[in-house]
């Protein structure tokens, strides 16, 4: 089981940038999808979760309006589009999966965005 996050980077303020969270070993379709962010001597802070089978979604106050977390079940990937950045959306973004029953937790590595002008 693996998560491999991708498509950070540095991006002004204002722009946008879409994240990429790719699964193997088990069906995103299925799985309950989260992205959480983790700033150094923060603690880390919840993003958005889309929930497995069905579409719905929520999002973290600092995020609604302008991120989006969306999944392609035929490539097995979780994306998160985030527009409109602010140099406080610069973190490491961390995409946790949860599925299966018993429950299985898993996290992935990270990929950094530094939101900067």
């Amino acid at each position: 089981v693996q998560l491999l996050e991708s498509g950070g980077g540095f991006v002004q303020p204002g722009e946008s940038v879409r994240l990429s969270c790719a699964a193997s070993g088990f069906t995103v379709a299925s799985a309950v999808m989260s992205w959480y962010r983790r700033v150094p001597g923060k603690e880390r802070e919840w993003v958005a979760t889309i929930a497995g089978g069905g579409a719905s979604t929520g999002y973290a106050d600092s995020v609604k309006g302008r991120f989006t977390i969306s999944r392609d079940n035929s490539k097995n990937i979780v994306y998160l589009e985030m527009n409109n950045v602010k140099p406080e959306d610069t973190a490491l973004f961390l995409c946790k999966a949860q599925y299966g029953a018993p429950r299985v937790l898993r996290w992935g590595q990270g990929t950094q965005v530094t939101v900067s002008s």
